[in-house]
């Protein structure tokens, strides 16, 4: 069984860019709707991705936080194509910038289409408490917050966000917004 840790932020600046060592498009969909995930109709998210000529199957559980048990499976492109166009109900598209801080790689997603406008820097971390680098450009963590997990930025994308769900302080986090 795979355990993922991750933590969720917002950007404070975009001093990030000029540390960039890579950047990838991704496209992915999910093939349990969110409406089922949301009424505890279903214990998992199953998502397909692909970047490149690359394409994965992830099942994640469903809980709201910095751990869950996550699996990821290499699939065959073409398979993964015919899934995201046939068997989701839209498709997430964004770019994944890579910045490695002291050792420690940020996945920086500037998220898409409806979605655009949206940046989120994710960091994989050994264990829930383990202490990472704080870059100035890291702004409130959001890792707690449904919102912000792609799954359902499918249903309710940015562009259709409030200015009281893009501006709400929720318990837990600190004052910033994405750049």
């Amino acid at each position: 069984m795979g355990i993922e840790i991750e933590r969720k932020f917002l950007l404070a600046n975009d001093a990030w860019r000029a540390e960039v060592a890579s950047s990838k498009h991704i496209a992915q969909g999910y093939l349990v709707d969110v409406r089922a995930l949301r009424e505890g109709m279903a214990r998992a998210s199953v998502r397909v991705r692909i970047s490149g000529d690359n394409a994965w199957l992830n099942i994640k559980s469903v809980e709201l936080g910095v751990s869950r048990t996550e699996y990821e499976l290499p699939m065959p492109l073409v398979d993964a194509q015919s899934m995201l166009d046939g068997l989701c109900d839209g498709v997430l598209e964004k770019i994944r910038h890579h910045v490695e801080i002291d050792g420690w790689l940020f996945e920086i997603d500037e998220f898409l289409g409806s979605n655009a406008g949206l940046w989120v820097a994710e960091i994989e971390l050994p264990d829930p408490n383990a202490s990472f680098p704080r870059p100035t450009w890291l702004g409130r963590e959001v890792s707690s917050l449904a919102r912000y997990y792609n799954v359902n930025l499918i249903e309710h994308p940015y562009s259709a966000w409030s200015a009281d769900e893009r501006n709400a302080i929720d318990a837990g986090t600190t004052q910033g917004e994405s750049a």
